[in-house]
C-alpha cells in the first residue's frame, strides 16, 4: 500500500481558454504529500495556490493532469462521488473560519459529522474530544461571535477534522491573526495533525511557519519548486 496519501501528477490549469485575458495558473504542477507529513506551500498573492489548493481538493478540476487521494485516481469521478469523497477523506481550513454563525462551537464540529453518517452521541463526544484538545473545550457551547478569533479557527480546524480525513488542506489558515495569537493557533493545528498522522499541504506567507513544517514547496510562475525559499 502507498503512502502518498495527495498525489498531483502534470496539472495544468487556465481560466479564459481561448479568450482575451488567458491566464495559465498551473502549469504541469508534480507533487506527492505522504501520510503524516506537513508540507508548506509557499507563494505570492496570485500565484495560483488556492486554484492548486481547490483542484487538490475536488473543489476544481484540472484542464489537464491527475488527482489520486490514497493512491485512488479522482479523474473522471462523478459529481456525487466528488463530494462523498471530500466528505470522507478530505478536510478544509481556510483564512476565515466560515463558522456557521446560529451553531455553538460543539455544532459545527457535529453537523458534518451527522451528515457522514455518524450518530449524534457519537458526534458529540468526538467534537468534545477535539475541542479539549485545542484548548476550547469549555467554550464548547458559545456561538462563535462570542469567541475570540483564535478560538474561532481552533473550532474550525476541528471541524475540518471531524470525519478523521486522511488529508487535511489549509489555505493561509492563520493569515487573519495577529502574529501572537498565530503562533498559538497554528501549534493547535501542528499537534491536531502529528496526533492523527494524516497528510496536509498548508498554504502560508509566513516563512517563520512554513520553516516549522516537514518540507516546504514553492509555487512560482505555475510550477512547484521543492526547497526552502
Amino acid at each position: 500500500m502507498s503512502d502518498v496519501t495527495l498525489g498531483l501528477s502534470g496539472l495544468e490549469k487556465t481560466y479564459n481558454r481561448g479568450k482575451p485575458g488567458e491566464v495559465q495558473v498551473l502549469k504541469g504542477i508534480d507533487l506527492e504529500v505522504r501520510r503524516g507529513e506537513i508540507v508548506a506551500l509557499v507563494a505570492p498573492s496570485g500565484a495560483g495556490k488556492s486554484t492548486l489548493l481547490h483542484i487538490a481538493g475536488l473543489l476544481d478540476v484540472p484542464d489537464s493532469g491527475e488527482v489520486r487521494i490514497g493512491g485512488a485516481a479522482m479523474n473522471g469521478l462523478s459529481d456525487r462521488r466528488r463530494t462523498r469523497v471530500r466528505r470522507q477523506q478530505v478536510g478544509f481550513v481556510y483564512q476565515f473560519h466560515h463558522l456557521l454563525p446560529e451553531f455553538s462551537a460543539l455544532e459545527n464540529i457535529v453537523l458534518p459529522q451527522l451528515a457522514n453518517g455518524a450518530s449524534k452521541p457519537a458526534a458529540e463526544a468526538r467534537a468534545r474530544e477535539l475541542l479539549d484538545s485545542v484548548g476550547v473545550g469549555p467554550r464548547a457551547d458559545h456561538r462563535p461571535a462570542a469567541l475570540s478569533g483564535g478560538e474561532q479557527q481552533r473550532v474550525a480546524f476541528c471541524r475540518a477534522l471531524a470525519n478523521a480525513p486522511q488529508l487535511l488542506l489549509a489555505d493561509e489558515p492563520t493569515g487573519n491573526l495577529d502574529p501572537a495569537t498565530s503562533d498559538v493557533v497554528f501549534g493547535a493545528l501542528m499537534a491536531l495533525v502529528r496526533g492523527t498522522g494524516m497528510a496536509a499541504l498548508i498554504a502560508t506567507h509566513n516563512l517563520e511557519l512554513a520553516a516549522r513544517m516537514d518540507r516546504v514547496v514553492r509555487l512560482e510562475d505555475g510550477q512547484v519548486l521543492h526547497g526552502a525559499p
